[in-house]
């Protein structure tokens, strides 16, 4: 990332809503938007999410693995606006198994990128795929969208659910039912209370 070239687009974005950098609250502005953005809002692009996902050998056959509830926040292409909620994540693990934190740096990876939520949910699913070659994968997504809640229809509260999956939960709508089911009857989701 070009962080001088941030840096100069957030002075001229800032003179462009008429703030003249007078005071001591503006002058540093510009390097730490800049600092935010690269370190952290977008700190994604530093990252290889087929690397971060590792594995290690598994007896083939066994149940599915579920890891639910991981927050994320996202950066939305269209306005650069923040989306943010709970991630669950499945799998039905081949002859590969990921460590339960791998599946949170993986959310993390392609969450932390200029990213719309279709995109991040099949992002994930097509990692899992790649790295695990597992029976099927499934991510759902619960995200709140502040393009939609602070801006346009200013629609406070609504949410956006995304759903991708593939092999044995692409092809077999009971067994996509029975994933489901396990995910809602114990997701803790703070994006659906209130």
């Amino acid at each position: 990332m070009d962080v001088a070239k941030m840096e100069t687009a957030i002075r001229t974005f800032l003179e462009g809503v008429d703030e003249r950098f007078a005071g001591d609250d503006l002058e540093g502005t510009p390097a730490r938007v800049a600092r935010a953005w690269s370190e952290d809002l977008l700190g994604g692009y530093r990252l290889d999410p087929l690397a971060e996902l590792t594995w290690s050998p598994v007896e083939p056959g066994g149940g599915p693995i579920v890891v639910r509830d991981l927050r994320f926040v996202s950066m939305c292409v269209h306005h650069l606006l923040p989306f943010f909620g709970v991630a669950h994540a499945a799998y039905l693990p081949g002859i590969r198994q990921a460590g339960l934190s791998k599946i949170g740096r993986i959310v993390d990876a392609h969450a932390r990128r200029l990213q719309t939520q279709e995109r991040l949910t099949a992002a994930i699913v097509a990692t899992l795929d790649t790295v695990l070659s597992p029976r099927g994968a499934l991510a759902l997504l619960r995200a709140e969208h502040t393009c939609m809640t602070c801006r346009g229809v200013r629609k406070v509260d609504s949410r956006m659910i995304t759903l991708a999956s593939s092999g044995a939960w692409s092809d077999d709508a009971s067994a996509r039912r029975e994933i489901l089911s396990l995910i809602a009857e114990h997701a803790g989701d703070p994006a659906s209370e209130g």
